[in-house]
């Protein structure tokens, strides 16, 4: 038989085999659009924009619908109501860690204008090198530069529209070149770097004494070094050490470049910000934690950044450990479940117009600040962000030093300045900008 007759008839198979594991597993899920054979409901999601495109499929199909990504049915929730019913109510079962195919894999001068990003990353990466090393490095040190590269590299990595695709077909990571490539060897190159920390560790390992995160889990291991099924195996620490490094950096350096982006957006906020801090803390002591509760609209302020920027859109995927009935739907154990923050962080009836930033929505009429349960941007739930506290923390100390010593001024007119992202994949990415810092 000829070849390119043999090529048309399994393909032919092929595809009408995919068309009928779709139509057969979808009488059972939440509806939604009809896939195509192979490539699902891809091409209805923008790659640059994925939660606009969840919204506008949420209007037609409501707010738990299945997509096909690729070939497997993945359900969405859409809406605080539908977040806060699986995450919350039915946190254990909701509460499985879904595909996340190239990290899964992975884991085998003064007064002048500047880009902030430089100085904002290293801040937050060297509280995280001072948890798990018990050291800090020098901003000039080559090897931290190289380290911060790779990390901030990376980041718009699983941010670009090209990965969002290999996420949805995982043969593409292994088959086709492009930025994937990269970053598993950024990753590799992180991971060999915390092994020789590791190594460094275990030749000075005090075990009375321990002086790091490093020090703790290595106690740890050798306590359970008998026991077969132990999880405390070097390559789990070194693993572990790359996703706090990956969790604990970028996002609060990100949430930082885009808060100071929209302080500088919005001075009539920044002033507001500042005579809090003057009035609170004054000029001559650092600002501490325990100032936060008579702060109540830096406090708001901070909300409302983390609100507006939306940062993680779609948060992390969750799966179903089990099978599970949903809101009168059939969701069978491991379906992958994507949680639409964006819808939750945005919605009209908890927050007014919530395409203005307006630090008004954690404010009561009297100026006190109020809390919100849509308020999600670590997520909610069983597996809620597990660096929420220091994040918290952090964001509060790092913006309230700055302004307390700092006036910041745009390098262009206010009003002129864009505050679109340039990329809302994985992680919503600031644009590039300038800004300067004036010595109060």
């Amino acid at each position: 038989m000829d070849p390119v007759v043999v090529l048309v008839i399994s393909l032919s198979c092929l595809l009408l085999l995919s068309l009928r594991r779709q139509r057969s597993g979808r009488g059972k899920l939440p509806p939604g659009p009809m896939p195509l054979p192979i490539i699902g409901n891809i091409l209805q999601i923008d790659p640059k924009n994925i939660s606009k495109s969840l919204t506008n499929l949420s209007k037609v199909y409501g707010p738990v619908f299945t997509l096909y990504l690729g070939t497997k049915p993945t359900v969405v929730l859409h809406g605080y109501e539908a977040v806060k019913e699986a995450l919350i109510d039915h946190g254990e079962v909701f509460s499985g860690r879904g595909s996340f195919p190239l990290p899964d894999r992975a884991n085998k001068g003064l007064a002048s204008p500047c880009d902030p990003t430089f100085i904002l990353v290293c801040a937050p990466c060297n509280v995280i090198c001072s948890i798990i090393f018990h050291n800090r490095f020098d901003y000039k040190d080559q090897h931290f530069l190289n380290f911060m590269g790779k990390l901030n590299e990376s980041l718009e990595i699983l941010s670009s529209p090209w990965i969002q695709v290999c996420n949805n077909f995982s043969v593409l990571i292994d088959y086709f070149p492009g930025s994937h490539k990269t970053f598993f060897k950024n990753v590799a190159d992180m991971k060999q770097y915390f092994l020789e920390k590791i190594k460094e560790h275990q030749e000075s390992l005090d075990m009375y004494s321990p002086r790091d995160l490093i020090d703790c889990f290595l106690i740890k291991r050798e306590e359970e070094k008998d026991n077969p099924q132990t999880e405390f195996t070097i390559g789990a620490l070194v693993n572990l050490v790359n996703d706090l490094f990956g969790a604990g950096t970028e996002t609060i350096s990100t949430t930082l470049r885009y808060g100071l982006l929209h302080l500088l957006k919005n001075p009539e906020v920044t002033e507001k910000v500042q005579e809090e801090i003057h009035r609170v803390i004054g000029r001559h002591r650092s600002p501490c934690m325990q100032d936060k509760s008579s702060m109540p609209y830096t406090e708001a302020v901070l909300h409302e950044i983390q609100r507006y920027i939306d940062l993680i859109p779609t948060s992390v995927p969750h799966a179903v450990n089990c099978d599970t009935k949903f809101r009168n739907y059939f969701i069978p154990k491991g379906t992958t479940i994507i949680t639409s923050l964006t819808s939750v962080l945005h919605d009209s009836k908890e927050f007014p117009n919530p395409e203005k930033f307006d630090p008004g929505h954690f404010l009561d009429k009297s100026g006190k600040f109020k809390k919100s349960d849509y308020f999600m941007p670590f997520s909610t739930g069983k597996r809620i962000c597990a660096g929420e506290g220091l994040a918290r923390m952090e964001l509060f100390l790092f913006l309230t030093t700055i302004l307390q010593n700092f006036r910041l001024k745009s390098v262009v007119d206010p009003k002129d300045l864009d505050t679109t992202p340039v990329a809302t994949g994985f992680v919503s990415m600031p644009p590039a900008y300038q800004i300067c810092f004036n010595p109060v």
